[in-house]
Protein backbone atom coordinates (compact mmCIF):
# COMPACT_ATOMS: atom_id res chain seq x y z
CA UNK A 1 0.00 0.00 0.00
CA UNK A 2 2.75 2.24 0.70
CA UNK A 3 4.16 2.31 -3.22
CA UNK A 4 0.85 4.08 -3.99
CA UNK A 5 2.05 8.35 -4.23
CA UNK A 6 -1.59 9.47 -5.05
CA UNK A 7 -0.52 13.04 -4.60
CA UNK A 8 2.41 12.41 -7.38
CA UNK A 9 -0.05 9.79 -9.89
CA UNK A 10 2.92 7.30 -9.60
CA UNK A 11 3.18 3.62 -8.43
CA UNK A 12 5.94 2.25 -7.24
CA UNK A 13 7.03 -1.05 -8.71
CA UNK A 14 9.07 -2.91 -6.93
CA UNK A 15 11.00 -6.63 -8.53
CA UNK A 16 9.22 -6.25 -11.30
CA UNK A 17 10.49 -7.45 -14.79
CA UNK A 18 13.85 -8.34 -14.51
CA UNK A 19 13.93 -8.04 -10.86
CA UNK A 20 14.26 -4.11 -11.07
CA UNK A 21 12.21 -1.57 -9.17
CA UNK A 22 10.80 1.49 -11.40
CA UNK A 23 7.73 3.66 -11.03
CA UNK A 24 4.86 4.05 -13.08
CA UNK A 25 1.92 6.48 -13.27
CA UNK A 26 -0.99 5.89 -11.10
CA UNK A 27 -3.89 6.94 -13.74
CA UNK A 28 -6.25 9.80 -12.48
CA UNK A 29 -9.52 7.93 -13.59
CA UNK A 30 -8.49 5.09 -10.90
CA UNK A 31 -8.28 7.09 -8.02
CA UNK A 32 -11.82 7.41 -6.81
CA UNK A 33 -12.06 3.27 -7.62
CA UNK A 34 -9.11 3.05 -5.39
CA UNK A 35 -10.17 5.04 -2.41
CA UNK A 36 -13.52 3.16 -2.65
CA UNK A 37 -11.38 -0.29 -2.87
CA UNK A 38 -9.44 0.74 0.51
CA UNK A 39 -12.68 1.64 2.16
CA UNK A 40 -14.55 -1.50 1.47
CA UNK A 41 -11.57 -4.37 2.19
CA UNK A 42 -9.38 -2.41 4.22
CA UNK A 43 -6.42 -3.76 2.45
CA UNK A 44 -3.91 -1.49 4.89
CA UNK A 45 -3.57 -4.17 7.47
CA UNK A 46 -1.91 -6.82 5.41
CA UNK A 47 -0.16 -4.15 3.28
CA UNK A 48 -0.91 -5.89 0.12
CA UNK A 49 -3.52 -4.39 -2.52
CA UNK A 50 -5.15 -7.64 -3.18
CA UNK A 51 -4.52 -10.27 -0.79
CA UNK A 52 -3.42 -13.46 -1.66
CA UNK A 53 -5.11 -17.00 0.26
CA UNK A 54 -3.06 -15.34 3.66
CA UNK A 55 -3.79 -12.23 3.97
CA UNK A 56 -0.23 -11.27 4.97
CA UNK A 57 1.04 -12.34 1.28
CA UNK A 58 -0.26 -10.51 -2.17
CA UNK A 59 -2.33 -12.50 -4.47
CA UNK A 60 -0.38 -15.67 -6.81
CA UNK A 61 0.58 -14.89 -10.05
CA UNK A 62 -1.01 -17.59 -11.26
CA UNK A 63 -4.84 -16.22 -9.92
CA UNK A 64 -3.85 -13.08 -11.80
CA UNK A 65 -3.38 -15.05 -14.67
CA UNK A 66 -6.59 -16.81 -14.10
CA UNK A 67 -8.32 -13.42 -13.93
CA UNK A 68 -7.11 -12.23 -17.13
CA UNK A 69 -7.99 -15.70 -19.34
CA UNK A 70 -11.37 -15.02 -17.89
CA UNK A 71 -11.85 -11.46 -19.01
CA UNK A 72 -10.24 -11.95 -22.29
CA UNK A 73 -13.03 -14.89 -22.54
CA UNK A 74 -15.77 -12.48 -21.76
CA UNK A 75 -14.27 -9.49 -23.96
CA UNK A 76 -14.50 -12.20 -26.94
CA UNK A 77 -10.89 -11.54 -27.92
CA UNK A 78 -9.83 -14.35 -30.06
CA UNK A 79 -5.77 -13.43 -30.87
CA UNK A 80 -3.25 -14.68 -28.87
CA UNK A 81 -2.86 -13.07 -25.81
CA UNK A 82 -0.88 -13.39 -22.70
CA UNK A 83 -0.13 -10.78 -19.41
CA UNK A 84 2.82 -9.32 -21.49
CA UNK A 85 0.55 -8.26 -24.54
CA UNK A 86 -0.58 -5.72 -21.39
CA UNK A 87 2.70 -4.62 -21.49
CA UNK A 88 3.47 -3.86 -25.16
CA UNK A 89 -0.31 -2.37 -25.89
CA UNK A 90 0.68 0.14 -22.55
CA UNK A 91 4.05 0.96 -24.63
CA UNK A 92 1.89 1.73 -27.77
CA UNK A 93 -0.75 3.52 -26.65
CA UNK A 94 1.65 5.77 -25.13
CA UNK A 95 3.84 5.71 -28.19
CA UNK A 96 0.60 6.37 -29.97
CA UNK A 97 -0.20 9.51 -27.80
CA UNK A 98 2.99 10.94 -28.94
CA UNK A 99 4.73 10.45 -25.55
CA UNK A 100 8.26 10.77 -25.59
CA UNK A 101 10.47 7.25 -26.52
CA UNK A 102 12.55 8.02 -23.55
CA UNK A 103 9.43 7.78 -21.15
CA UNK A 104 8.46 5.37 -22.19
CA UNK A 105 11.72 3.15 -22.10
CA UNK A 106 11.97 4.39 -18.09
CA UNK A 107 8.56 3.51 -17.81
CA UNK A 108 9.27 -0.16 -18.71
CA UNK A 109 12.63 -0.14 -17.62
CA UNK A 110 14.61 -0.47 -20.78
CA UNK A 111 18.37 0.01 -20.75
CA UNK A 112 18.64 0.32 -23.85
CA UNK A 113 16.51 2.36 -26.60
CA UNK A 114 16.99 0.02 -29.45
CA UNK A 115 14.54 -2.44 -26.89
CA UNK A 116 12.05 0.46 -26.79
CA UNK A 117 12.11 1.51 -30.79
CA UNK A 118 10.43 -2.03 -31.33
CA UNK A 119 7.31 -0.60 -30.55
CA UNK A 120 7.86 2.66 -33.48
CA UNK A 121 7.45 -0.27 -36.14
CA UNK A 122 3.82 -1.14 -34.10
CA UNK A 123 2.53 2.00 -34.28
CA UNK A 124 1.34 3.25 -37.62
CA UNK A 125 -1.88 4.28 -36.59
CA UNK A 126 -1.11 8.24 -36.90
CA UNK A 127 1.19 8.12 -39.77
CA UNK A 128 -1.38 9.53 -42.01
CA UNK A 129 -1.76 12.70 -39.76
CA UNK A 130 1.59 13.43 -39.33
CA UNK A 131 2.43 16.87 -41.09
CA UNK A 132 5.13 17.17 -43.89
CA UNK A 133 7.34 19.98 -43.07
CA UNK A 134 6.46 21.02 -46.71
CA UNK A 135 3.20 21.36 -45.51
CA UNK A 136 4.32 24.03 -43.12
CA UNK A 137 6.48 25.77 -45.88
CA UNK A 138 3.38 26.17 -48.17
CA UNK A 139 1.48 27.80 -45.09
CA UNK A 140 4.27 30.09 -44.80
CA UNK A 141 4.58 30.78 -48.40
CA UNK A 142 0.51 31.45 -48.28
CA UNK A 143 0.54 33.47 -45.87
CA UNK A 144 3.57 35.55 -47.35
CA UNK A 145 2.90 38.25 -49.99
CA UNK A 146 4.26 37.67 -53.49
CA UNK A 147 7.65 39.52 -53.20
CA UNK A 148 8.04 37.25 -49.97
CA UNK A 149 7.27 34.01 -52.30
CA UNK A 150 9.93 35.12 -54.67
CA UNK A 151 12.81 35.37 -51.87
CA UNK A 152 11.92 32.04 -50.23
CA UNK A 153 11.52 30.28 -53.31
CA UNK A 154 14.37 31.87 -55.03
CA UNK A 155 16.33 30.77 -51.57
Amino acid sequence: MEDFDVDRNMIHIRGAKGKKDRYTMLPISLRETLHRYWKEYNPGKSGWLFTGAKINYHLAARSIQHVFERAVKQAGITKPVSMHTLRHSFATHLLEQGTDLRYIQELLGYESSKTTEVYTHVSKQHIGTIRSPLDFIAKKLDSEDNSEKKKLIEE
